[in-house]
């Protein structure tokens, strides 16, 4: 399905981060998420921009893994 699949960008507010563990922690828990092609966490502005296929995840299931790291989405 090469060249099949539209991407989908999104920017999503995170609360709770407050060094570069929490910026890792916060990329790592979305980047783990089947579908994830990037993942930008601006740490200063508290956002995490994410590209992703709609087809294998969706904002909802961003929002959970950011919250099960721990952090507020």
């Amino acid at each position: 399905m090469y060249g099949s699949a539209k991407m989908t960008y999104i920017t999503i507010k995170v609360e709770g981060m407050s060094c570069g563990h929490c910026q890792m922690a916060v990329t790592k828990a979305i980047s783990g998420l089947e579908g994830v092609s990037s993942v930008d966490v601006d740490l200063e502005k508290g956002e995490a921009a994410v590209s992703y296929d709609p087809q294998a995840t969706d904002i909802d299931a961003i929002k959970k893994a950011v919250n099960d790291a721990g952090y507020k989405a």
